[in-house]
């Protein structure tokens, strides 16, 4: 089990509340949930003085499911969070040499129809991604079990779907409408943390569309401080009308125990790819091909546009739809489809979301100008293809490079000065010594003061800047100019492109001082 001194892949093994049917004739199938079965249990508006009511509407439509499955423990790829501060909650496999063992897992999960299919998360049935699921059992709210099928799982957006089969309808519940929760409003969760039997937390809704910074393109969550925690995987989060409106996935922990910062996947987001999923057809997503960098103030500074607006474009994939549509290293995108680029509303969500084979308008800030390109948007590879393809996140290696430099002056010149480094122009010798392509344009850096910015972002001796704010610079002077002119500008910093051996050139914002 790993816990994670922050986010914490809820593998929130909780199942999802279903309302069951109460007054109804024998036979009737009605959602738990069901807007006439509701008036009569959800709370006034305003600080409710009891969930009792609303919890014994839905807690029968929960359930809990276990799962034994043979698991490859050195592979991480199903779980969205893997590699990241999100990690396993139910006790899946460490990291290590590559070997299968047999495993379990515990989680929550709930049902949405009548005739027996339930809504889980992905990493409930398959721990890490990586594992053959033997058997799965579904236990309801009143102990009966039932052994289920697996229909259909999603590794990217972390659901997965299971059917089982009894006599009679099942309780059931439906999904709301998150787009119209707000801040403030009073959710309540249910599942089955930590093995117990069903368990009723209620709290609000701390934040919308909050992004964890897991890179995924449906990082995209609501945040609650209602308790959740492992074991509650998988297990519904409803608002006060009795509407599933989230499914409890993660929580951010220094200890592996809620601290009050839990996330569900929004019902906006999960719902049509359950439907999906039900039958039995494949989740496809949008795909521009690049490498995508929040825009942080040091880069928003660097290329002279506000905060918190935007994303910034490291790379291209060669040949791919954004290169196809004439998109860039170093352009900032700040609108795709007619949507705005946010940290709530990211690059990867948007086109994530966007119909392969669409044509959308891309508006975009090149070296400070504005313009539009249109792409189409291509299909999204698989998880397992893209970790195939990234060729563009190695990572940094020692610098062993060696080459005469003649003596720097030290303190001198306003690059040292403003900067933080020392550089000289470089030439057919030191292109040799550095292994960088022949040809190579650009200033080397021979030295760099630790306590810069340029030191505390890694720039080190051997790297070669080859432009600064998006002009090319062959010699030191060239440099300079371009700091006075970006402190004419009033700006705090300039963006650097630079060139490490045996790495692909990136982007770098560097703070003058």
């Amino acid at each position: 089990m790993r816990y994670a001194y922050g986010v914490t892949s809820a593998l929130l093994l909780g199942g999802a509340a279903l309302s069951l049917v109460t007054g109804l004739p024998a036979g009737a199938q009605v959602a738990q949930n069901d807007a006439q079965q509701m008036q009569q249990v959800v709370p006034r508006a305003g600080a409710p003085t009891s969930f009792a009511d609303l919890t014994a509407q839905l807690q029968p439509a929960v359930v809990n499911i276990s799962t034994r499955q043979r698991v490859r423990v050195q592979q991480q790829d199903g779980n969205p969070f893997a590699g990241t501060p999100f990690a396993d909650l139910f006790g899946g496999g460490q990291g290590g040499a590559p070997q299968t063992r047999e495993a379990q897992s515990l989680g929550s999960g709930f049902l949405i129809s009548a005739d027996g299919y339930v809504v889980t998360n992905n990493h409930v049935i398959a721990a890490d991604g990586q594992s053959e699921v033997e058997s799965i059992t579904v236990k309801l709210t009143d102990g009966t079990e039932f052994p289920a099928k697996l229909v259909g799982r999603d590794a990217a957006s972390d659901l997965a779907v299971l059917k089982i089969t009894g006599t009679k309808p099942f309780p059931f519940v439906k999904f709301g409408d998150s787009r119209n929760v707000r801040v403030g409003d009073w959710v309540i969760a249910i599942g089955q943390p930590f093995g117990l039997g069903g368990t009723v937390t209620a709290g609000i809704i701390s934040a919308v569309y909050r992004a964890t910074g897991s890179g995924s393109a449906y990082d995209r969550y609501l945040q609650t401080d209602a308790a959740i925690n492992r074991g509650n995987s998988g297990g519904p989060m409803f608002d006060m009308r009795g509407n599933v409106i989230g499914i409890n996935n993660a929580i951010f922990s220094p200890t592996g125990g809620s601290v009050g910062i839990g996330f569900a996947i929004p019902a906006e987001t999960a719902a049509p790819i359950v439907e999906k999923l039900k039958a039995g057809k494949a989740i496809e997503r949008g795909y521009l091909g690049v490498r995508i960098q929040p825009l942080g103030e040091d880069l928003a500074d660097s290329v002279g546009i506000p905060h918190n607006r935007g994303e910034f474009i490291q790379a291209v994939e060669p040949g791919g739809a954004a290169a196809k549509a004439g998109i860039q290293g170093g352009d900032v995108v700040v609108k795709v489809d007619g949507k705005e680029v946010t940290p709530d509303q990211t690059l990867s969500f948007i086109v994530a979301n966007t119909p392969p084979g669409k044509r959308i308008p891309i508006e975009l800030i090149r070296n400070g100008q504005r313009l539009t390109v249109q792409a189409d948007v291509a299909r999204r590879p698989s998880e397992d293809e893209l970790a195939q393809a990234q060729s563009f996140d190695q990572q940094p290696g020692q610098d062993g490079d060696q080459f005469n430099r003649p003596p720097k002056k030290q303190g001198e010149g306003l690059v040292e000065q403003a900067l933080g480094f020392s550089a000289i122009p470089l030439n057919p010798s030191i292109i040799r010594q550095l292994g960088a392509a022949e040809g190579t344009q650009g200033v080397v850096i021979t030295a760099v003061d630790s306590s810069s910015d340029a030191g505390q972002k890694g720039l080190q001796r051997g790297d070669i800047v080859l432009t600064a704010n998006y002009t090319p610079v062959t010699t030191v002077a060239q440099l300079e100019t371009i700091v006075r002119a970006a402190k004419a500008q009033n700006r705090n910093a300039v963006l650097l492109r630079v060139q490490r051996r045996g790495q692909p050139a990136i982007y770098m914002p560097v703070r003058l001082r």
